[in-house]
């Protein structure tokens, strides 16, 4: 504007004194003169106006701040997306909830954590790949941060282990429990308490038929139900030998029986994974497995609840993250009849009463490579508060917080909260060493051969697994 003016100006004196060259004389000459004074005076009063008045300021256009997380693709992670909007009114810190399918998860975030990306701020990885990411530098060590927030104090003990902790008892921290999840069961109360279905499992097996107070009463249950010939079996469990299914269901009858998997802190496994109650254990499984629908070779979380759907087993087995489809009548027409109960314990061979089940879910670690650590860590602290957890819970995420658990709000929000409680008291996990994954591969096919397909033994099975871990391990330098 200011330079307008004095072009202005300019042009105005060029003028006059163009007329005044030209040889204007007399009463032109006055008038010329007289309107350049007016042009001049009203041009300098024009430019002290500019002057005075304040200078726009032009401002660069705030950048949105936002974290990314990756999770695999499945309810859950629409309900942390849900959850994240809290986050976002309250700080204005947008999140982007990334999905990927289940079957290539774990292998996209190994390969992008490889090759040192930025691509997402936090990772909700699998409980037992903790090991791996820790001792490669991938994940953020949150030891400092956990103790300060008291998350240590807050959330279960066992959930703190499993989805956090590595070495196992170290105290050394890399993830924040975010899904709490393990193995449960769903059952036909309907056909557990019909009369006449009552009177006759008592009369053939001695006790009253109920939910099992052990794993013997469980196969009985399934035997007494098992009637092929009219198109209906005893129970719905996994079958399918490709990562984790199989050697979840077999790992916590393991345990229940009296076994272990080995020594997570010495990495020993003969004398432990093929003890008696390891055997015994393996054993169970196999019997069991005679009382499934046909072609459970390849079954997962989705064929053991579509049986249950169908109308063709009286119990089922799955991770409670996928109970919600069995709670809601619009996909289950035994919605209203169907009750929910934990792992049950079992007397081993030795007179010891055990109670174990198989731990899934998944922690929320920091990706040592994000740029966007501080937004990271507001989130943590956001996401560790019990009035968000309690939110996390209403959504349907699984909460691992010890006072969410504990609360009358949660225990009565679902049908399965109660079962999922102890659930989160009794639950154990795989090995989580960087070699997880050949422990899983090797353990699921040697099981399988005699779980599915009858062939060997289970002594015969857990040495062939001994012997594969032993040269893993040695392999490994341990």
């Amino acid at each position: 504007m200011k330079k307008l003016l004095i072009s202005l100006f300019t042009v105005v004196l060029t003028f006059s004194l163009i007329f005044m060259g030209i040889g204007c004389k007399g009463a032109v000459e006055e008038a010329v003169t007289e309107a350049v004074e007016e042009a001049v005076e009203a041009v300098e009063e024009a430019v002290e106006e500019v002057e005075e008045a304040p200078e726009e300021v032009t401002e660069e256009p705030a950048v949105e701040q936002f974290i990314t997380i990756h999770w695999a693709q499945w309810a859950p992670a629409d309900y942390l997306e849900k959850l994240s909007e809290g986050f976002t009114a309250e700080t204005g810190i947008k999140v982007i909830v990334e999905q990927t399918p289940w079957e290539t998860f774990v292998q996209k975030y190994n390969t992008e954590m490889i090759a040192r990306s930025d691509a997402w701020d936090i990772i909700v990885g699998d409980s037992q790949d903790i090991g791996n990411m820790a001792i490669n530098g991938h994940y953020v060590d949150l030891t400092d941060w956990i103790i300060e927030n008291g998350v240590d104090k807050t959330f279960t003990p066992a959930s703190l282990t499993y989805y956090a902790e590595y070495p196992k008892g170290a105290g050394k921290y890399y993830a924040v429990p975010c899904e709490g999840d393990a193995l449960g069961w769903a059952y036909r109360k309907d056909l557990f308490e019909d009369a006449d279905n009552m009177a006759a499992f008592e009369a053939e097996y001695g006790y009253a038929l109920g939910i099992p107070e052990s794993w013997d009463n469980l196969k009985d249950i399934a035997e007494f139900f098992h009637d092929p010939d009219n198109d209906f079996y005893g129970v719905a469990i996994y079958g399918d030998n490709g990562y984790d299914s199989l050697a979840m269901f077999a790992e916590q009858v393991i345990w229940s029986f009296g076994g272990e998997l080995g020594d997570y802190a010495t990495y020993e496994v003969d004398g432990l994974l093929n003890s008696e109650g390891a055997i015994a254990g393996i054993e169970y499984y196999h019997e069991l497995f005679q009382f499934v629908p046909p072609g459970f070779g390849d079954a997962f979380f989705i064929k053991t609840n579509d049986a249950f759907v169908a109308g063709i087993v009286p119990m089922t087995t799955n991770y409670f993250a996928f109970f919600p489809g069995l709670a809601n009548e619009a996909t289950n027409p035994y919605a209203a009849d169907t009750g929910y109960f934990a792992c049950p314990p079992q007397v081993g061979s030795d007179g010891e009463e055990r109670q174990f089940a198989a731990l899934g879910g998944q922690g929320l670690s920091v990706v040592a490579y994000s740029e966007k650590q501080d937004l990271a860590y507001q989130y943590l602290t956001w996401f560790v508060k019990e009035e968000t957890q309690m939110e996390w819970a209403k959504l349907g995420g699984y909460t691992c917080h010890a006072g969410v658990l504990e609360s009358d709000e949660f225990l009565n929000a679902t049908p399965y909260n109660p079962a999922f409680k102890v659930s989160m008291e009794i639950f154990k996990d795989w090995w989580a060493c960087p070699e997880y994954d050949e422990l899983l591969r090797t353990f699921s096919e040697n099981i399988a051969k005699y779980v599915v397909a009858g062939d060997g033994t289970a002594e015969e099975a857990l040495n062939k697994c001994v012997e594969d871990w032993e040269e893993i391990f040695e392999a490994a330098g341990y």
